[in-house]
Protein backbone atom coordinates (compact mmCIF):
# COMPACT_ATOMS: atom_id res chain seq x y z
CA UNK A 1 0.00 0.00 0.00
CA UNK A 2 2.37 2.36 0.81
CA UNK A 3 4.69 1.81 -2.34
CA UNK A 4 1.34 2.40 -4.35
CA UNK A 5 0.78 5.68 -2.23
CA UNK A 6 4.31 6.47 -3.60
CA UNK A 7 3.74 5.94 -6.95
CA UNK A 8 0.74 8.10 -7.18
CA UNK A 9 2.64 10.60 -5.38
CA UNK A 10 5.21 10.54 -8.09
CA UNK A 11 2.88 10.03 -11.22
CA UNK A 12 1.15 13.54 -9.60
CA UNK A 13 4.60 15.31 -9.07
CA UNK A 14 5.69 14.04 -12.54
CA UNK A 15 2.25 15.84 -13.99
CA UNK A 16 2.21 18.63 -12.34
CA UNK A 17 6.36 19.38 -13.30
CA UNK A 18 5.36 18.07 -16.91
CA UNK A 19 2.43 20.83 -17.25
CA UNK A 20 4.24 23.65 -15.41
CA UNK A 21 6.93 23.23 -18.14
CA UNK A 22 4.30 23.16 -21.23
CA UNK A 23 2.65 26.11 -19.20
CA UNK A 24 5.54 27.78 -19.22
CA UNK A 25 6.97 27.33 -22.67
CA UNK A 26 3.36 28.32 -24.14
CA UNK A 27 3.81 31.51 -22.38
CA UNK A 28 7.31 31.77 -23.96
CA UNK A 29 5.62 31.19 -27.00
CA UNK A 30 2.96 33.39 -26.74
CA UNK A 31 5.51 36.84 -25.78
CA UNK A 32 7.84 35.74 -28.68
CA UNK A 33 4.80 35.50 -31.08
CA UNK A 34 3.27 39.09 -29.83
CA UNK A 35 6.93 41.01 -29.49
CA UNK A 36 7.72 40.01 -33.01
CA UNK A 37 4.26 41.15 -34.26
CA UNK A 38 3.81 44.19 -32.52
CA UNK A 39 7.74 44.75 -31.87
CA UNK A 40 8.48 48.29 -29.91
CA UNK A 41 4.34 48.63 -29.45
CA UNK A 42 5.05 45.65 -27.29
CA UNK A 43 7.07 47.02 -24.83
CA UNK A 44 5.40 50.35 -24.94
CA UNK A 45 2.27 48.35 -24.04
CA UNK A 46 4.18 46.71 -21.07
CA UNK A 47 5.43 49.19 -19.91
CA UNK A 48 2.05 51.63 -20.05
CA UNK A 49 -0.02 48.63 -17.99
CA UNK A 50 2.85 47.43 -15.91
CA UNK A 51 2.49 43.75 -15.93
CA UNK A 52 3.51 41.37 -18.92
CA UNK A 53 0.12 39.30 -18.77
CA UNK A 54 -2.13 42.26 -18.65
CA UNK A 55 0.36 44.04 -21.85
CA UNK A 56 -0.60 40.29 -23.67
CA UNK A 57 -3.89 40.70 -23.17
CA UNK A 58 -4.87 43.52 -24.42
CA UNK A 59 -2.05 43.16 -27.59
CA UNK A 60 -4.02 39.69 -28.57
CA UNK A 61 -7.36 41.81 -28.22
CA UNK A 62 -6.00 44.53 -30.46
CA UNK A 63 -5.11 41.58 -32.98
CA UNK A 64 -8.81 39.89 -32.49
CA UNK A 65 -10.38 43.51 -32.94
CA UNK A 66 -8.56 44.26 -35.96
CA UNK A 67 -9.08 40.80 -37.53
CA UNK A 68 -12.57 41.28 -37.62
CA UNK A 69 -12.80 44.46 -38.97
CA UNK A 70 -13.30 44.62 -43.11
CA UNK A 71 -9.70 45.91 -43.87
CA UNK A 72 -8.74 45.92 -47.31
CA UNK A 73 -6.74 47.98 -49.71
CA UNK A 74 -7.85 50.94 -51.69
CA UNK A 75 -8.37 51.07 -55.02
CA UNK A 76 -5.99 52.43 -57.82
CA UNK A 77 -7.87 55.56 -58.30
CA UNK A 78 -8.15 56.11 -54.50
CA UNK A 79 -4.13 55.64 -53.86
CA UNK A 80 -3.80 58.09 -56.85
CA UNK A 81 -5.88 60.78 -55.69
CA UNK A 82 -4.43 60.12 -51.98
CA UNK A 83 -0.75 60.14 -53.50
CA UNK A 84 -1.95 63.52 -55.33
CA UNK A 85 -3.54 65.22 -52.22
CA UNK A 86 -0.25 63.90 -50.24
CA UNK A 87 1.95 65.97 -52.77
CA UNK A 88 -0.05 68.76 -52.49
CA UNK A 89 0.02 68.56 -48.31
CA UNK A 90 3.60 68.14 -48.60
CA UNK A 91 3.81 71.47 -50.27
CA UNK A 92 1.92 73.42 -48.55
CA UNK A 93 4.66 72.63 -45.89
CA UNK A 94 6.99 75.17 -46.98
CA UNK A 95 4.56 78.34 -46.98
CA UNK A 96 2.54 76.75 -43.39
CA UNK A 97 4.57 74.31 -41.52
CA UNK A 98 1.46 74.03 -39.01
CA UNK A 99 -1.36 74.02 -41.53
CA UNK A 100 0.14 71.07 -43.05
CA UNK A 101 0.57 69.21 -40.74
CA UNK A 102 -2.84 69.36 -39.54
CA UNK A 103 -3.61 68.60 -43.43
CA UNK A 104 -1.13 65.39 -42.66
CA UNK A 105 -3.08 64.27 -39.78
CA UNK A 106 -6.41 64.69 -41.22
CA UNK A 107 -5.23 63.02 -44.69
CA UNK A 108 -3.82 59.75 -42.78
CA UNK A 109 -6.86 59.84 -40.69
CA UNK A 110 -9.22 59.82 -44.64
CA UNK A 111 -6.63 57.33 -45.43
CA UNK A 112 -7.71 55.22 -42.61
CA UNK A 113 -11.45 55.40 -42.80
CA UNK A 114 -11.54 54.47 -46.69
CA UNK A 115 -9.06 51.09 -45.76
CA UNK A 116 -11.99 50.22 -43.91
CA UNK A 117 -10.26 51.01 -39.66
CA UNK A 118 -13.06 52.42 -37.69
CA UNK A 119 -11.55 56.41 -36.89
CA UNK A 120 -12.26 56.85 -33.25
CA UNK A 121 -10.83 58.75 -30.68
CA UNK A 122 -7.06 58.91 -30.78
CA UNK A 123 -5.79 55.79 -28.36
CA UNK A 124 -8.24 53.55 -30.63
CA UNK A 125 -7.14 54.63 -33.94
CA UNK A 126 -3.33 53.87 -32.91
CA UNK A 127 -3.93 50.52 -31.00
CA UNK A 128 -6.02 49.29 -33.96
CA UNK A 129 -3.00 50.63 -36.47
CA UNK A 130 -0.34 48.90 -34.01
CA UNK A 131 -1.50 45.19 -35.43
CA UNK A 132 -0.55 45.82 -38.85
CA UNK A 133 1.61 48.89 -38.66
CA UNK A 134 3.44 48.40 -35.53
CA UNK A 135 6.77 50.29 -37.03
CA UNK A 136 5.15 53.17 -37.55
CA UNK A 137 2.68 53.68 -34.55
CA UNK A 138 4.72 55.43 -32.15
CA UNK A 139 5.72 57.81 -34.73
CA UNK A 140 1.86 58.20 -35.09
CA UNK A 141 1.33 58.93 -31.98
CA UNK A 142 4.45 61.50 -32.21
CA UNK A 143 3.31 63.17 -35.03
CA UNK A 144 -0.35 63.59 -33.61
CA UNK A 145 0.23 65.38 -30.40
CA UNK A 146 2.63 67.80 -32.52
CA UNK A 147 -0.45 68.10 -34.73
CA UNK A 148 -2.22 69.08 -31.85
CA UNK A 149 0.35 71.62 -30.78
CA UNK A 150 0.28 73.05 -34.30
CA UNK A 151 -3.28 73.91 -33.95
CA UNK A 152 -2.76 75.80 -31.00
CA UNK A 153 0.86 77.65 -33.12
CA UNK A 154 2.84 75.53 -30.36
CA UNK A 155 5.13 73.86 -32.46
CA UNK A 156 8.54 74.74 -33.32
CA UNK A 157 9.48 74.44 -37.39
CA UNK A 158 11.99 71.02 -36.86
CA UNK A 159 8.91 69.71 -34.57
CA UNK A 160 6.60 70.19 -37.49
CA UNK A 161 8.94 68.68 -39.67
CA UNK A 162 9.52 65.70 -38.14
CA UNK A 163 5.91 65.18 -37.84
CA UNK A 164 5.30 65.81 -41.92
CA UNK A 165 8.71 62.63 -41.76
CA UNK A 166 6.40 60.28 -39.14
CA UNK A 167 2.85 60.96 -41.10
CA UNK A 168 4.69 60.46 -44.81
CA UNK A 169 5.94 56.86 -43.45
CA UNK A 170 2.36 55.70 -42.35
CA UNK A 171 0.78 57.32 -45.07
CA UNK A 172 3.22 55.24 -47.65
CA UNK A 173 2.07 52.36 -45.98
CA UNK A 174 -1.17 52.49 -45.23
CA UNK A 175 -1.42 53.17 -49.00
CA UNK A 176 0.35 50.04 -49.53
CA UNK A 177 2.17 51.01 -52.92
CA UNK A 178 3.81 47.16 -54.07
CA UNK A 179 6.97 48.32 -55.75
CA UNK A 180 6.60 46.65 -59.62
CA UNK A 181 7.97 43.21 -60.55
CA UNK A 182 10.50 43.43 -62.68
CA UNK A 183 9.78 42.70 -66.34
CA UNK A 184 11.15 39.30 -67.12
CA UNK A 185 13.01 40.13 -70.89
CA UNK A 186 12.69 37.08 -73.58
CA UNK A 187 15.54 35.51 -73.75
Amino acid sequence: MEQNSLIIMAAVVGVVVVGSILLLATRRQRTQRLAQLFGPEYDRTVEELGERAKAEKELEARAKRVQELHLHPLEPAQRDSFQQRWLTTQARFVDSPPAAVVQADELVAEVMRARGYPVAEFEQQAADLSVDHPRFVDNYRRAHALAGTARHGQANTEDLRQAMVHYRELFEDLLEVAEPEPELQPA
